[in-house]
């Protein structure tokens, strides 16, 4: 009877997909988008940073033993957003959000466990991508809540920070910004400034305003995560007009 506890998980274990040469897949999912599916009944959503009830996983995807899913927002991360990330506004709810648990290798080469917030309608995409990019050992500095920082979007590019919602306007305007609605990710923002004229946000990305140089963590128009992201139809701020946003993934839902 107790085996029966471990149905929902599995079915869902199930629909994850998984690859044994982070690279090779890599390239075929961006050709061919076809994707192999296998059972893991041995993978167990270790990674996780808070607690997790697996019969309300939405997607989950595995390269290995390492896990990548989302979730229904926690309650303890409800408390750690509100009034901070998430604000008292009508425009988007904690029911059109997924918390998703992300591993990755961290710019030393370590496998750290990282957690994001975004739109329940790129949950999917995301779990997949950032899996991807694990397989390929493509590193980023972190994945935290902005959260950590106050919400400060500032604070957490200067950090170096990975992350996905913040109920905030774009940056000098009254324009709400796809951040809001978790719509929108930045990478590794301190080597992938965002750029309008002599801005530059962060502020301490200045070293690599110049995208003719040659630097470590640079995202152009080549680079793999550019590629994953382009390839699920994200659109990329470093093929803007007028300002350059070269950490800046973002999706156009309906």
């Amino acid at each position: 009877m107790k085996y029966l506890l471990y149905i929902p998980f599995l079915l869902f274990v199930f629909l994850a997909v998984s690859c044994t040469n982070g690279e090779k897949y890599v390239i075929e999912a961006i050709d061919n988008q076809e994707e192999t599916h296998e059972i893991r009944q041995s993978v167990k959503p270790k990674q996780a940073i808070h607690a997790v009830d697996t019969t309300v996983i939405d997607h989950i995807c595995v390269f290995g033993d390492h896990v990548f899913f989302s979730q229904p927002v926690p309650d303890e991360v409800k408390a750690r957003m509100q009034g901070k990330s998430m604000k008292n506004q009508t425009r988007i709810g904690y029911d059109d959000l997924r918390y998703l648990t992300l591993p990755y290798y961290d710019f030393d080469g370590e496998v750290q466990s990282g957690e994001m917030v975004c739109h329940k309608a790129i949950a999917e995409d995301l779990v997949h991508i950032f899996r991807d990019l694990f397989a390929a050992r493509y590193p980023i500095a972190s994945i935290r809540l902005v959260d950590d920082f106050d919400a400060d979007d500032e604070s957490s590019m200067q950090a170096n920070n990975t992350t996905c919602f913040n109920y905030r306007y774009i940056s000098g305007t009254t324009m709400l910004s796809k951040h809001a609605f978790g719509l929108a990710v930045d990478i590794n923002p301190l080597q992938n400034p965002c750029v309008r004229g002599n801005r530059v946000q962060p502020k301490t990305a200045v070293d690599f305003v110049d995208r003719d140089k040659d630097f470590p963590h640079k995202i152009d128009a080549d680079d793999l995560c550019k590629r994953l992201f382009i390839a699920r139809g994200f659109r990329w701020g470093g093929h803007w007009q007028g300002k350059k946003d070269w950490q800046h993934f973002e999706k156009k839902i309906r």
